[in-house]
């Protein structure tokens, strides 16, 4: 834990907490990359400042006709010290319950989308093109 990381802008004061989404957990040399997996894990960071990246010159040029422009760029970032990992073997049961659930209403969906799709078989013996 405790390590710095630089991300893109941040919304908050620095010394704030800020829960970010995981998005690939390595676990004992087990990888997790499964988003419906990785709803279970939340990393924690303190906000640690603002900086900013380094500077990039971008000169347009056009031969023979006097066009010259200059151009500098500096992109805003924050950096975010991580403070804690959380979730994992906990929550698997609560996942487990989730799939049984969604299993057992997904026929009922199916079945009424089926009803919806089929053709009436009067609906189309009185049209003639």
């Amino acid at each position: 834990m405790d390590e710095v990381l630089t991300v893109d802008t941040l919304a908050g004061e620095v010394g704030s907490s800020v829960t970010l989404p995981a998005v690939l957990v390595v676990d004992d040399g087990k990888v997790i990359s499964d988003p419906a997996e990785l709803g279970r894990y939340q990393v924690t960071a303190e906000i640690m400042g603002a900086i900013a990246g380094p500077k990039i010159n971008v000169i347009h040029y056009r031969n023979k006709t006097g066009y010259r422009r200059r151009l500098g760029h500096r992109q805003r970032y924050t950096q975010v010290k991580i403070t804690s990992i959380s979730g994992g073997r906990g929550g698997q049961a609560k996942a487990g319950a989730a799939k049984a659930s969604a299993g057992k209403a997904s026929p009922d969906k199916t079945s009424a989308a089926r009803a919806k799709a089929a053709p009436k078989a009067g609906a189309t013996a009185g049209k003639k093109s």
